[in-house]
């Protein structure tokens, strides 16, 4: 009796171990599909920059960095555009993949405010982008922080409730 306790003890004590590394293997696999690093103008294709010069007239460009996820690359150029933030995310033929910009909470539609007023409770909206892809806003993301912590929200333009990336 006193053998096999200890051996499901054993058994149990392995059986843990091996869980945890493979979730700690699970989690460096998701790390290393998902890296962003700084670079330069220079660092980037020609039709990327050619992309970046475009979309950055007028605007000032605060930084630049490349990006990997799940195995594909993109380049990210991130502006400062009249005085709010602009985020645009460039595949490696130049094409604009995504933008995510500073708006109002005031210019979003009606039923997008409210989702997010409602979901933020008592937390403070620190700020509100919109997120835009084929030339259309398919979603809105808000940064709130309640007691210290900031989480984000997000919703689709008819309000619907979308879950965060």
């Amino acid at each position: 009796m006193i053998c096999e306790s200890k051996m499901n003890t054993c058994s149990g004590r392995i059986a843990i171990t091996l869980s945890l590394a493979a979730c700690m293997l699970s989690a460096g696999t998701t790390l290393a599909q998902e890296t962003e690093r700084p670079a330069r103008m220079k660092d980037l294709p020609q039709a990327v920059q050619a992309t970046v010069r475009e979309q950055s007239r007028g605007a000032v460009v605060r930084g630049l960095s490349i990006e990997t996820e799940k195995g594909q690359t993109f380049y990210e150029a991130s502006l400062k555009v009249r005085g709010r933030t602009r985020d645009v995310l460039i595949d490696a033929d130049g094409h604009v993949v995504e933008i995510e910009e500073q708006v109002t909470l005031a210019s979003l539609p009606p039923a997008a405010r409210a989702t997010i007023v409602r979901q933020a409770g008592k937390g403070r909206i620190l700020m509100v982008e919109s997120v835009t892809k084929n030339n259309a806003i398919v979603a809105y993301e808000a940064h709130v922080k309640t007691v210290g912590k900031i989480t984000e929200i997000k919703v689709g333009p008819d309000g619907a409730p979308l879950p965060p990336e």
